[in-house]
Formats: C-alpha cells, structure tokens, sequence
C-alpha cells in the first residue's frame, strides 16, 4: 500500500524537478518489434501500467543517441541500425511543455534485463494481446503501426 501511495507522488517530484531544470521537454519513445512481431513495454517503478520504452533528452545528445541510452538503460536493447522515426507528438495533457520523438525498432541484440528502482519489469508481448494495464498512448502508437489507424500527432 504504501509503495501505491508514493507512485503518484514520485511522478509528480520527477516532473516538477524536469520542469525547473527545462521550460520545454523532448524526449524518445520506441516501439520495438521482436523477430515474433511482439512488442516491448517497460514498467516503471514510480508510475503505473506498462509504457513502451524510452526518456528525455539530455543536452548535448541527438534523439538517436538517447534512443540508445533509454533502450540499454530500460530493458538491455542494444539497436543495431539506425531506428524508424515514425512521428514526433505533443504531450501536453500528461505533462505540459513535453514532446516525444516516437520511433519503430526492428533491428536490436536483446541483452539481459535487470529490474531496477526505475524500471521493474520489461517483457516482450503479443501486440493481441497486451497486459490489461497497458497505457491508453502505447495502444494508439501500436494502433498506428499495425493497423494504419490515423496520426493525432497527440500522445
């Protein structure tokens, strides 16, 4: 009970401290796709339901290089090509002045997860069939991919 309770507050204390140290945010997302055509989702520690993988953007890095970084640090993903961009979005309604750069994963040397206090669990997942707590913005990027559904350009 007491780690619940204290997920809402930790989101809340990471967005204030990004908000004081940037007026604006960019970050990367990425929907990686497995030889089986499953995805991978990440699970924070500090925020509930399972996310597609990936951070913000720190000075002096390109968009690619934190796509590297966030993958390795997330779930142990090394990319081995350069990744798809597919479509950068505005995530105002979760977190004001925040954008993500969203890019398609197909080639990567999957390495060996380890959970940490950021991420606690990562998996690959059958795209039919998603964990029930999976984040209404990972179904619509996964929308988009698979099923040709149309670009809001929102999160």
């Amino acid at each position: 009970m007491a780690g619940e309770l204290s997920k809402p507050v930790m989101r809340r204390v990471m967005q204030q401290w990004f908000r004081w140290t940037r007026s604006m945010t960019l970050g990367v997302r990425a929907l990686v796709i497995d030889g089986e055509g499953r995805i991978l989702l990440v699970r924070h520690g500090y925020t509930p339901g399972w996310l597609l993988p990936g951070g913000g953007i720190e000075r002096g890095e390109t968009a690619h290089q934190a796509l590297a970084r966030e993958l390795q640090e997330e779930a142990a993903i090394t990319l081995m090509a350069e990744p798809e961009l597919f479509g950068f979005y505005s995530n105002e309604k979760v977190f004001r002045g925040d954008h993500v750069a969203f890019y398609v994963v197909k080639h990567f040397l999957p390495g060996q997860f380890t959970p940490t206090a950021e991420i606690a669990d990562a998996g690959f997942f059958d795209r039919d069939k998603l964990p029930e707590d999976t984040s209404e913005g990972t179904r619509r990027r996964i929308d988009e991919v698979f099923r040709g559904k149309a670009r809001t350009g929102y999160w």
